[in-house]
């Protein structure tokens, strides 16, 4: 993917111009009757570092199912941290973020701020996120969220302190829209809820149809709280469209039900997000059968020896949702912190593009022991995490993402087959 380059440009600048100085004054002493040697560049050993990360884990609230895999992804990437004796300590402090339905985020980031924490790893949703990432960076401090997909953020005025290792939503939309664009000849309709990612994730879903010489006929955006939308959802359905993209979570089961009821068979229905879950109760057996859903991350059957590594830490995991990104966070944090020989949040954020392979050519390290000689050593490193190739963006965003398909059974659960 990359190639290897030793050194920054503005170091590789400096020794040639330092080896043409010594080569002048070597020939000068040569023909003076002395002899000299050329003076090699010393570069300052690394100092011993200590990194104080902060943990902003949903511990309780509408998302605490996710807290457990994230808490014991952050401990095995400080654990391999430690255990590598690359010149830094790493301690993790954790506090319980809640969700954002009332002011436990703020008072959870006041605790991690207040215990020292240059990096803080989290919020899992936007609405955390945007409850605390100003005071986080006001405080400059790192931001490094495993799960935020807003576009918001993409453009964010952070100070370059607000970085994540998940990637915005409206990459979802394209790839639910090539879905749909595979499988669907003729014309669909696109509800979204106003709430999940704004406009850009079914502008995506229409625009990627469209391309692939389909027909959107209906389109609306609909709220999330709304309890009279039977105009709406009717509306659509009387377009007749050969398919309908439900973008959303919490209208999603009405708007199905309505759809089934006119005659809709789940080939004929595309989610994202797996705004559904598993329902093999709420739908009549069969009813969404072949349905297709979309949803941002790695397979986790992928990823079995870091899944195993995680349940040694906690042997009752059942789902690993955002672990890998929050394992990533860690890592990244460290070897910018080893790069920058700089624990502060600014000295982070300086580095964490070049180590995430986003700037600079840096050689290719899959853990971070590998990585963290390679920093040690003076070069310039390109780590590939758990989650992917990560390439951080100048915005905080990294460039690529995997997207994963996932079909119902005639059970009525999901599987991934893409």
């Amino acid at each position: 993917m990359t190639s290897i380059f030793v050194g920054s440009p503005k170091s590789r600048r400096t020794r040639r111009g330092f080896a043409t100085v010594a080569g002048v004054l070597a020939a000068v002493l040569v023909l003076s009757g002395c002899s000299a040697e050329e003076p090699v560049e010393e570069r300052p050993a690394p100092k011993d570092l200590t990194l104080t990360i902060g943990a902003l884990v949903p511990e309780s609230g509408a998302l605490d199912k996710f807290g457990p895999a994230v808490s014991a992804a952050i401990a095995l990437a400080a654990q391999d941290v430690n255990d590598a004796n690359a010149k830094l300590v790493v301690d993790v402090e954790t506090s319980d973020s809640g969700d954002s339905s009332d002011s436990t985020p703020e008072e959870a980031a006041t605790e991690l701020l207040d215990a020292g924490a240059t990096v803080i790893i989290g919020g899992l949703s936007n609405g955390i996120s945007k409850k605390v990432v100003d005071m986080i960076t006001a405080a400059g401090v790192v931001e490094i969220s495993p799960a935020n997909d807003s576009p918001d953020f993409s453009n964010y005025d952070d100070s370059q302190l607000y970085w994540r290792t998940s990637p915005s939503c409206a990459l979802e939309g394209s790839a639910l829209g090539a879905a749909m664009a595979e499988r669907v000849d003729g014309s669909i309709a696109i509800l979204s809820e106003d709430a999940l990612c704004g406009p850009l994730l079914p502008r995506a879903v229409s625009e990627t149809f469209l391309r692939g010489g389909g027909e959107v006929i209906y389109q609306e955006t609909i709220d999330d709280k709304a309890t009279g939308l039977t105009d709406t959802i009717d509306a659509a359905v009387e377009a007749k469209p050969d398919a309908v993209a439900i973008v959303g979570s919490k209208q999603a089961e009405k708007i199905a039900k309505a759809f089934i009821k006119a005659g809709y068979s789940g080939d004929q229905l595309f989610f994202t997000g797996l705004s559904l879950g598993d329902r093999d109760s709420d739908f009549a057996k069969g009813a969404l059968t072949d349905s297709i859903v979309t949803q941002p991350g790695l397979d986790i059957d992928t990823i079995s020896d870091f899944t195993d590594r995680l349940l040694e830490i906690n042997p009752s995991l059942k789902d690993f949702s955002y672990a890998a990104e929050s394992y990533d966070a860690v890592i990244l944090a460290s070897l910018a912190a080893l790069a920058s020989q700089d624990t502060s949040g600014t000295g982070i954020a300086s580095a964490l593009q070049e180590v995430s392979g986003g700037s600079g050519d840096g050689e290719i390290a899959l853990n971070f022991a590998d990585a963290a000689k390679i920093v040690l050593d003076g070069r310039t490193v390109d780590y590939d995490g758990v989650s992917g190739p990560i390439t951080l963006s100048d915005n905080g965003d990294p460039q690529g993402a995997i997207i994963g398909i996932y079909q119902y059974g005639s059970d009525n659960v999901y599987t991934r087959i893409g």
